[in-house]
């Protein structure tokens, strides 16, 4: 054989061997993205400062009540497969949670129920009942999920079923539920019927994620607040929720606290384990939507928070938002982050998400009332809905339980902005 010939063949070997590595490369990349949790550490969950960019304005107390014998918090609307916002003949459509008025305000979350309101305008919201059978319905209360108007006009329905029907003692056992039902409207609003049965689709593993039998801390554990979401780049279905890490001896991991420097300087509290809030995520098995399987968390946040509460994603020039919110009280020891909308950035959904504005606070309350509003919820991409919580005026503790203002915010790359506020409940449909 020439040389030449040798040579050639040397090369031709060379760069064969070189694409099969870089193949290799990539498939093993995309193979560890598939399990790749994100984390929110205790270096980044810092320096938060309240600015006209992230703090709401002081609402006014002259506000109306959308029901006046109902407490009304965690909202959500009717949405499309593609995540985009329903209507129904004509009218909008959205969910929450109820109580009756006369209940202890604190004791509202222990006879939840959840109902569904209509509009026309996306402004004067028209309460219609609660959105199922109550006896039909499982666990001792129903808290918050999503709900998704299918291809074939049913929305699918995803809550959270809290505590068991008929338990003697209170627990805060919580597992996922799905049910269907038909929905139409006329010159009366909006009518819904014909339900499925109500079933359970997921429950905590104890692996990936924490059980009631695992649970340490002072705070309840999590494994609630199904959304639904279709992801645009793959067509996949999942549903989100919040949740804790699972085991029964749950460890902080140098990188839940931060890079080498900030380990150097940083004491970690005791008993901080015991806050390990995460993101939950599992993928439909089954085009009805009734099976699931439980994926590791999108993202963890051990050491950090105990609650990552209702999150929710949001696609934008091919970049995903993934939002949470929060409560001060839910932050661990030696942290002390306001109760807020936190944001996180990634390129897909299974991506290394960082957080928004450095430490992820998108929106909270202004620091003379700290707790006035709570539970935002992203629509339209652009839209934030909230509930009136517990203000003050003139000093004096008062409970709304009712629709808040409306925010509008922008989302330019990893920076978010408060730009207008909106009258109470107002949704947005022209976007």
């Amino acid at each position: 054989m020439k040389k030449g010939e040798t040579y050639k063949k040397i090369f031709v070997l060379i760069v064969s061997l070189g694409i099969v590595l870089t193949i290799f490369l990539i498939l093993s990349h995309n193979a560890i993205n598939l399990e790749h949790t994100s984390i929110w550490s205790r270096q980044q969950a810092q320096g938060f400062k309240f600015t006209k960019e992230n703090t709401a304005p002081n609402i006014n107390p002259n506000f109306k009540l959308v029901v006046p014998n109902l407490w009304v918090w965690d909202t959500w609307t009717l949405l499309k497969r593609n995540g985009s916002l329903a209507v129904v003949d004509g009218y909008k459509v959205i969910f929450a949670l109820t109580a009756p008025r006369n209940v202890d305000w604190n004791k509202r979350h222990d006879v939840a129920v959840i109902s569904y309101f209509c509009s026309k305008n996306g402004k004067d919201w028209m309460y219609k009942g609660p959105a199922y059978n109550i006896e039909d319905a499982l666990g001792s209360r129903q808290w918050a999920g999503s709900a998704m108007l299918d291809e074939n006009g049913r929305v699918q329905f995803f809550y959270t079923a809290t505590g068991r029907k008929g338990e003697a003692v209170r627990t805060f056992e919580q597992r996922l539920v799905k049910t269907t039902f038909s929905i139409n409207g006329d010159k009366n609003g909006v009518h819904i019927s014909n339900w499925s049965k109500h079933q359970v689709i997921l429950e905590p593993d104890g692996v990936y994620y924490q059980t009631m039998q695992q649970a340490k801390g002072p705070i309840i554990y999590s494994f609630r607040d199904p959304y639904f979401f279709e992801d645009p780049k793959t067509g996949k279905d999942y549903l989100l929720f919040e949740g804790n890490k699972g085991g029964k001896n749950v460890k902080i991991k140098p990188e839940n606290i931060g890079d080498k420097l900030f380990l150097k300087n940083h004491t970690v509290p005791q008993g901080a384990e015991n806050f390990n809030g995460n993101i939950g995520i599992a993928v439909a098995e089954n085009k009805d939507l009734t099976k699931f399987k439980l994926l590791p968390p999108l993202l963890e946040a051990v050491g950090v928070n105990q609650q990552l509460e209702r999150p929710e994603v949001v696609v934008k020039e091919n970049k995903y938002y993934l939002f949470i919110i929060s409560h001060r009280f839910t932050y661990a020891p030696g942290l002390n982050g306001p109760d807020g909308l936190y944001g996180f950035l990634g390129n897909s959904l299974r991506s290394n998400y960082k957080p928004l504005n450095k430490n992820g606070l998108v929106i909270t309350n202004p620091a003379n009332d700290p707790y006035q509003t709570y539970s935002w919820y992203l629509v339209s991409g652009h839209d934030v809905i909230s509930f009136i919580n517990e203000y003050h005026v003139n000093g004096q503790l008062r409970y709304g339980g009712t629709f808040a203002p409306t925010l509008q915010i922008s989302l330019n790359g990893d920076k978010s902005k408060i730009m207008e506020e909106f009258g109470e409940g107002v949704i947005n449909y022209s976007y």
